[in-house]
């Protein structure tokens, strides 16, 4: 349990942080926590105790019979965002380590597979560049591409042979198997590997010759021609970031050699593959996510929303590709493996989310009457398309209609049945070029090397079932800890932002509404940040309570503003809200006034609670 010590006159006590976690979801509705008070740290076999101070954030062990609580580890102090995100993770059960023997069986297989004789294709004089994150630390893939004569595209998609690090059964597997996902919290990583192989031996760094798996593609436009698959030793010429290509596809700053010219060709493949996607009806939603910046001391120094550029979908589309001809492949040999599944959706929530975007005024297709499920996926693919149009026209609700899109879908999972991907319009998908940060890729890995004979067994089918249910527990936990993380680092990033000045007014837009208030996301322009193509970085919740009619609410911020020794606000008027059937606006009765979602709002901040990651918002003026 993670906790901060206090002093209690003579004793020492421990105030848990975190509300249990089968309690969280009841915290959440009823705004306070079910957790226990507070316990008395006991001296007795504490050899934390004597190094630890009141204010530490620490991690304790429960005495048995009521015996109170020993203090563990010392993880720093609660008010520093790094401190409190360690704290986070090891509350929902995250190991932050591995055992010793796990750790140096790590260490020999990097040894192990870099002096091995194994067959593999010599690629080290082939262009390669990698494509990921500034931040990034683990490189599972890179990338090589030409022109061929003829005027095609050949395309090398090099993933890290994990498999050949990791043997099956062995201690290293059965723990991978068991965290069977990586971890991404702002400024830190639980990972699925030890570092000596994520960071390491099996990451695609640059300069160094490294064990990779490859799948090569020959493209006529977007139509894969030829396919070859196998173990090869490749170098990368060069660690390129998404921002640094962004400026190259921008004509800002200049390709360099040996890799700009295999960069132009994997450019134009991805643009075909692209193209071919967006005829396919596959759905187009734009993926944001928040980007972190810390200081040496853990304190987080800026957050900024990051959309999709067309880098980032230079490398979506090149993977995707490979993950397909891997599918495809095993699927036509029977080959065991787990499939990356993505049912069609019901066709009641399409019918549902063409009502939504109505009451939006976003145009919609005709509906049939019936609704197959293959023509709901058909028209959830059409529905994203005018959505992205509409976004681009009227430059708001990204946020929101992509989340209504979200919540009209199935959600994913592994399975060992192939019954196709939705989203992408594939009839066959896996999940293969992630092999450091994700099981099944591993999986994949060994399924294909025994397709191919790359001398690897292929998977036992009878453990796939249970396999792909663990697998996919295991993802929705990671990405709740990543949410749940994100938001307590956002709030630390608010709340030193708004230290010099609360009373500060924010733009937002509505992104969600309950009938208790409204979703808001909402930021501020910062030093070295493009405000006008970021997304917002912070989101609150706005109560109805705190509204009433416009003129009054706009008269108690007026009140307020005056002065810090006058802030006696005017109580506004009351107004009752109610929301429409299709969930996506909120009506005062009394004066008719709307809050849609899309529409843009102006907020402050009232309060910030970092521990939970939330903000309470009020109207701003």
């Amino acid at each position: 349990m993670v906790a901060v010590l206090e002093r209690r006159g003579r004793f020492m006590t421990a105030e848990p942080v975190f509300p249990p976690r089968d309690a969280q979801t009841q915290q959440g509705r009823r705004g306070r926590s079910a957790g226990p008070g507070r316990i008395v740290v006991r001296a007795g076999g504490a050899r934390g105790v004597v190094r630890a101070h009141a204010g530490d954030l620490v991690l304790i062990r429960l005495l048995p019979r009521g015996g109170g609580a020993s203090v563990v580890r010392v993880l720093g102090r609660p008010d520093v965002a790094a401190d409190l995100l360690e704290g986070l993770m090891l509350d929902r059960g995250l190991r932050r380590g591995f055992d010793r023997e796990v750790e140096s069986e790590a260490r020999a297989a990097g040894e192990r597979v870099r002096h091995e004789q194994r067959a593999r294709r010599d690629l080290t004089a082939l262009p390669t560049f990698t494509i990921d994150p500034a931040s990034a630390r683990d490189f599972d893939d890179a990338i090589s591409a030409e022109r061929t004569a003829q005027g095609s595209i050949r395309i090398w998609v090099h993933i890290a042979d994990v498999a050949a690090h990791v043997r099956e059964g062995s201690p290293l597997d059965r723990e991978a198997r068991r965290r069977a996902t990586s971890v991404y919290v702002p400024g830190a990583v639980e990972p699925m590997l030890p570092h000596a192989l994520s960071s390491d031996a099996c990451s695609l760094m640059p300069d160094v010759e490294r064990a990779a798996v490859t799948v090569e593609l020959e493209l006529d436009g977007a139509e894969v021609v030829s396919r070859a698959f196998y173990r090869s030793l490749i170098r990368s010429d060069a660690r390129l970031d998404y921002e640094q290509v962004d400026r190259v596809f921008a004509g800002a700053q200049s390709a360099g050699e040996p890799w700009g010219a295999p960069l132009a060709a994997a450019r134009a493949a991805a643009q075909a593959l692209q193209e071919r996607r967006e005829r396919s009806g596959a759905l187009a939603v734009d993926s944001r996510e928040p980007e972190f910046e810390f200081d040496p001391h853990g304190n987080v120094l800026a957050v900024r929303g990051r959309s999709q550029t067309e880098s980032h979908r230079l490398i979506e589309h090149l993977m995707i590709a490979a993950n397909e001809a891997v599918a495809g492949l095993l699927s036509q040999r029977g080959v065991p493996c787990l499939y990356r599944v993505h049912e069609r959706p019901d066709p009641e929530r399409v019918e549902r989310l063409a009502a939504q975007l109505a009451s939006l005024e976003v145009p919609t297709p005709p509906l049939p009457d019936p609704m197959s499920s293959t023509q709901a996926a058909e028209l959830l693919g059409e529905m994203s398309v005018r959505v992205e149009r509409h976004v681009l026209r009227t430059g708001r609700g990204a946020a929101a209609l992509n989340s209504l899109i979200l919540r009209s879908l199935k959600q994913a999972y592994y399975s060992p049945k192939n019954l196709g991907h939705a989203g992408l319009r594939s009839p066959c998908y896996c999940h293969f070029t992630s092999p450091i940060r994700r099981y099944p890729d591993i999986v994949c890995h060994r399924a294909l090397l025994s397709a191919v004979e790359g001398g690897e067994p292929a998977p036992r089918a009878g453990e796939l079932v249970e396999l792909g249910v663990w697998s996919s527990e295991r993802e929705r936990d990671a990405m709740a800890v990543e949410h749940s993380a994100d938001d307590v680092a956002r709030c630390f990033a608010l709340r030193a932002l708004i230290e010099s000045d609360p009373e500060q007014s924010f733009a937002g837009e509505v992104t969600g509404l309950i009938s208790a208030g409204a979703f808001v996301a909402f930021s501020v322009h910062q030093p070295r940040v493009q405000a006008q193509s970021s997304p917002p970085a912070f989101e609150g919740m706005l109560p109805v309570r705190k509204l009433g009619s416009p003129d009054a609410s706009e008269r108690a911020g007026h009140r307020e503003r005056r002065g810090r020794h006058e802030r006696q606000p005017a109580m506004p008027q009351r107004e009752w809200w109610e929301m429409n059937p299709e969930g996506t606006i909120l009506r005062g009765e009394r004066t008719g006034a709307a809050i849609r979602l899309g529409d843009p709002i102006e907020v402050r901040v009232a309060r910030v609670d970092t521990v939970r990651g939330r903000v309470d918002l009020l109207p701003g003026g």
